[in-house]
């Protein structure tokens, strides 16, 4: 649920403050790009602004808050981390550059390889998008004291489950109609399900927000995700069931599509074709599932409750105020967190966990 495509757009006071700020601290750590001329991006993320520094092949990501809670430079340490530990996989872009938080910007920035590409088409894009995740879930696994500072709990089950209850609180001032609170349990009992009764194969590096709408697609077919904030080490059929749910395939608008469940178990045939160990994941596909979908929809839940806050000062932590975007990215996020939460949508989702359990067995 947060950042899409590189789309530059004309600069309005807001923006021309980022770039003032940018410039500030690209002559202060990166004398070298000081004279690079600026151009915002489209405004399209809850968490980041994006610049292009014109002619350097480089983008810079300035973020406008910490999704995971943490501190400036923690955020950036983390999110440094995701992009170099990804882009090894060939699906992601290279690292170039950390300019550190400092009074011109309180959250700091990242500088990653520009890609040059246009946005997922929906279905035909989707083996592409599963074969740039299982380059990334391929990686090899860091021996434990390698992985920081990436999220590496010793049991990454249940702490995904405390993500998704820390966030469920907020379904208790949401605007659902009780059949779907009543499916919202039942995924919780379908996830609690095969935390008792499966084996859980080793973990590999997951982006945990390969959404569509944080692809790029190379002129060579090649999909690469751009965004990489919350990378992890973790159970990779969550990023597969995060290319694909509703909640994410219609996110973005660019990106549009609401797949069937037979393209959806292609595009899981085509993960598994080159993920040497999708077999021992094979039944998690929809217990993951179903993981990934209530973390979505309590995230919706969340942003409903948080998003009318004041902005934070400072540049540490979590904030989802909406006066950190413009009103047309929150008027989008708002129709689509209704739409996520409708009684409609929430059946749906339901009835296709239940056609895909038929169609994988």
């Amino acid at each position: 649920m947060t950042d899409a495509q590189q789309i530059p757009q004309q600069p309005h006071d807001t923006h021309l403050g980022l770039l003032d700020a940018l410039h500030a601290a690209l002559r202060a750590h990166q004398p070298n790009l000081a004279e690079a001329p600026l151009q915002a991006m489209a405004d399209k993320g809850l968490a980041h602004h994006h610049v292009r520094l014109v002619g350097t092949g480089l983008i810079a990501r300035l973020p406008k808050q910490s999704q995971m809670g943490l501190a400036a430079q923690a955020n950036l340490d983390y999110q440094a981390a995701c992009f170099a530990r990804a882009s090894a996989s060939g699906h992601a872009p290279a690292l170039h550059g950390v300019l550190p938080p400092s009074a011109a910007l309180p959250r700091g920035a990242l500088l990653v390889e520009e890609i040059h590409g246009r946005a997922a088409r929906l279905p035909q894009d989707l083996p592409a998008l599963a074969l740039a995740l299982a380059a990334i879930h391929s990686l090899p696994l860091p021996q434990p004291p390698q992985r920081a500072p990436l999220r590496d709990p010793a049991d990454s089950l249940q702490a995904l489950r405390r993500e998704i209850e820390a966030q469920a609180v907020h379904l208790e001032s949401a605007v659902i109609e009780d059949r779907s609170r009543k499916t919202i349990a039942a995924a919780f009992e379908r996830f609690d399900a095969a935390i008792r009764n499966l084996e859980l194969p080793p973990r590999r590096l997951i982006a945990f927000d390969a959404h569509p709408g944080n692809f790029l697609l190379r002129a060579d077919g090649r999909a690469v995700l751009v965004d990489l904030e919350k990378a992890r080490y973790g159970e990779p059929p969550l990023d597969l069931a995060h290319a694909t749910l509703f909640t994410s395939t219609t996110w973005d608008l660019q990106s549009y599509a609401e797949l069937s469940v037979p393209q959806v178990v292609h595009a899981c045939d085509v993960w598994a074709r080159h993920f040497d160990a999708a077999a021992a994941w094979r039944p998690w596909l929809v217990p993951l599932r179903a993981a990934m979908w209530l973390w979505a929809v309590t995230w919706c839940a969340k942003w409903q409750a948080l998003s009318g806050r004041r902005a934070a000062t400072g540049g540490d932590g979590e904030d989802w105020s909406g006066e950190h975007s413009e009103d047309a990215l929150i008027a989008h996020v708002r129709e689509r967190v209704a739409c996520y939460l409708s009684a409609y949508v929430i059946a749906e989702v339901d009835a296709e966990f239940e056609a895909l359990e038929r169609a994988l067995r």
